[in-house]
């Protein structure tokens, strides 16, 4: 489990499911992803999620206010596979997503603050990577915040059709000797 002071990143419970759910049924969260999830896909995706934290200690959390115990959304590191597609690859990208209702708190730059000090501190990884589709700007903002930096590599997503409104994905990154400047 990982700690902010005001969220807990924590290994996923069967009661966050409905609302990982919710989330992945947000037509406003959901714009920048190739499409919303059905019930259960968001469920078989949960059940991934918690496998490979079980399995390696690490991965997608579960982010929960300390102060309710309310689940929020999600934070935490993704392996990429060297045939991914994906520029730079194999490597760890961080990824989150927070419930509509939390937006403009700054949750989602806490919990990936955490992670970071987690990937650097105690995976002793020499980078992390992050991409989105170029016009969700407000992940952009995020990458931005925890002291990412776009790497100039626009890509096609390999995932995505020729055309696709999403295709187009801008690929930031954070190393490890720029975060130990900035957080020693």
């Amino acid at each position: 489990m990982l700690e902010t002071e005001r969220l807990r990143l924590r290994q996923w419970k069967d009661e966050d499911y409905p609302a990982y759910a919710r989330l992945n049924a947000d037509p406003m969260l959901m714009r920048y992803f190739p499409s919303a999830l059905p019930v259960q896909e968001s469920h078989e995706q949960a059940d991934k999620l918690r496998s490979l934290i079980t399995e390696r200690g690490w991965g997608v959390w579960a982010v929960e206010l300390k102060a309710s115990g309310e689940f929020i959304g999600i934070s935490g590191l993704h392996t990429q596979a060297g045939d991914s597609g994906i520029p730079h690859a194999p490597l760890t990208e961080i990824a989150w997503r927070i419930l509509a209702a939390n937006w403009g708190k700054g949750y989602a730059p806490e919990a990936a603050r955490r992670v970071l000090q987690f990937a650097f501190e105690e995976m002793a990884l020499d980078a992390v990577y992050s991409f989105t589709a170029q016009v969700n700007t407000p992940s952009q903002r995020v990458m931005i915040k925890v002291g990412m930096k776009n790497t100039g590599e626009e890509f096609n997503h390999p995932k995505l059709e020729s055309g696709h409104e999403l295709e187009r994905h801008c690929l930031y990154v954070l190393t490890k000797e720029r975060w130990l400047a900035t957080n020693r």
